[in-house]
């Protein structure tokens, strides 16, 4: 490769491409060359500042960025457009499944949700038996990972116990396999203790699952709710127009103090982006086709009313850490009083901001957008923590850290989390770990994420990869998970998988 060959050329050039991830590249390239879209001078500006971020969306978004069908319909009545009756037995099921997936669009072009799989599959399972409907749920397993082979890939289990859920743990754990991503609504006066062991030793073994806080997703989006790509809380029947997100130290840096951050530069730089929320969803909506044809919207999977936008947020640690005038992150923000109190006053304005902000569209959610604690890209580096979480090497010890969390997880309905990386003596007291994680959402967390610091399959910022995989795109070599090249940019870039480890001692201190 020479240094002047064409965009297109180095994609296709590139040798830890596949073919399908060059079919992605060349896709993104294409839409990033139509400007259709307004963007106004103070907005280029503020994203070449890299205060603002649009996440790799392309300059001409033809589909939501995130959708989640109401896959009971196609269990229930088929579907015309696929040409597919309602199922009657497991194989007929997880075959509609796994031809609909292939229909279901996203920014990365995968489903990022794949249902709640035992309210859709337990009747069946129940049917088939435990025997036949485990070798049938591995085939389905295997297809996923082979096929969908995107870690924003997501499904869900519980909050109750059942026959699905368990041989979906059991498999995963016999697979291990970084797709999908899998997330457990956890209710702790509905789920079985006995049921979350099962989860805590699989979460132990493969960086899956993680802990859903049932009770606070449900009050802020009803029963119907969707935990989908890392862990973003949407409705079922709806789902995300879209993810930009604010660079919180960037915009810290334009600030004289923290009183004009509040004032003057946090509203400045929060109405650009919003405004360019509402251009983008316009365009999306009036002038592609997506919800005036596809069968997803014509059969009543989804619905226009139950979209939002997802008003994305990064760096809040390193924004406050700045405003105070702390250099050392291990003095600073999640480990120090007034650090966390202007955390406070700063989630607390831009809550106002956001949700002071009326948009034609988000007609089940009063038409206002919604917050979300974005994960993070593989070129963030070390100046924005993702979303609201401490510093990475500056957290406290794991009980201080989850009381942190339960500080600002509070403000994103569209998803927050942490990941907890544990020493391997926690995989012999899962117990242990059931009251951790029990406590956790009691104690009002949004969203527990954990794994073992030896496991292949690891959790990056809120996707998971297989170290193996990183070692390959590290040899020069291909990678089927398209996360894979994130998790290595993360790693190298932001240390992502050098977070504390969590020793036994932590937890009796």
């Amino acid at each position: 490769m020479t240094e002047q060959a064409s965009p297109i050329v180095q994609i296709l050039a590139d040798p830890t491409l596949t073919y399908n991830q060059q079919l992605i590249a060349l896709a993104r390239y294409a839409e990033n060359t139509d400007h259709t879209i307004p963007l106004s001078k103070e907005y280029l500006k503020a994203k070449e500042e890299r205060i603002l971020c649009d996440l790799g969306e392309g300059a001409a978004p033809y589909r939501p960025r995130y959708i989640c069908p109401d896959y009971s319909i196609l269990m229930n009545k088929g579907s015309e457009f696929l040409q597919l009756d309602a199922p009657k037995t497991l194989g007929e099921a997880l075959n509609s499944l796994l031809i609909m997936y292939h229909y279901v669009p996203s920014v990365t072009t995968f489903p990022v949700y794949l249902g709640d799989w035992d309210d859709l599959l337990e009747p069946f399972v129940q049917a088939a038996g435990y025997e036949q409907a485990k070798k049938e749920l591995k085939l389905f397993l295997l297809n996923i990972d082979r096929t969908l082979n995107d870690s924003f890939v997501h499904a869900d289990l519980g909050p109750q116990d059942s026959m699905t859920g368990r041989i979906v743990l059991e498999l995963t754990q016999e697979m291990q396999l970084a797709v999908p991503n899998l997330t457990i609504k956890y209710d702790p006066d509905v789920t079985p203790k006995e049921f979350v062991k099962l989860a805590v030793e699989c979460m132990m073994k493969t960086a899956k699952p993680s802990f859903a806080n049932d009770r606070m997703f449900r009050k802020e989006w009803g029963d119907n709710y969707a935990i989908a790509s890392c862990y973003n809380g949407l409705k079922v029947g709806g789902g995300g127009f879209t993810l930009p997100r604010l660079r919180m130290y960037e915009c810290s840096l334009k600030a004289e103090n923290t009183e004009d951050f509040l004032n003057r530069v946090l509203p400045y730089y929060a109405g650009l982006m919003l405004q360019n929320m509402d251009d983008r969803i316009d365009f999306l909506v009036n002038q592609t086709n997506f919800f005036k044809s596809n069968f997803l919207v014509k059969e009543g999977f989804v619905s226009l009313d139950n979209f939002t936008g997802m008003f994305g947020v990064v760096g809040l640690a390193e924004a406050v850490n700045h405003l105070l005038g702390i250099t050392d992150p291990k003095k600073g923000f999640g480990n120090n009083p007034e650090a966390d109190e202007l955390g406070i006053r700063i989630m607390d304005r831009l809550t106002e901001i956001v949700n002071g902000h009326e948009t034609k569209y988000a007609a089940a959610f009063g038409h206002r957008y919604r917050l979300h604690a974005q994960v993070g890209i593989d070129s963030d580096g070390r100046e924005d923590s993702p979303g609201a979480r401490i510093p990475i090497g500056a957290e406290p010890v794991m009980p201080k850290q989850i009381i942190e969390n339960t500080k600002f997880q509070k403000y994103f309905p569209t998803g927050a989390g942490d990941i907890f990386k544990f020493e391997e003596t926690w995989a012999n007291t899962p117990d242990a770990l059931v009251e951790i994680v029990e406590g956790s959402i009691r104690g009002g967390l949004r969203y527990f994420s954990g794994y073992l610091e030896n496991n292949d399959v690891v959790r990056v910022t809120g996707y998971l990869v297989k170290k193996s995989e990183l070692a390959k795109l590290d040899r020069g070599e291909q990678s089927m998970n398209n996360c894979s090249v994130f998790g290595q940019g993360a790693r190298n870039t932001a240390d992502a998988l050098d977070r504390r480890i969590v020793h036994e001692e932590d937890c009796t201190r």
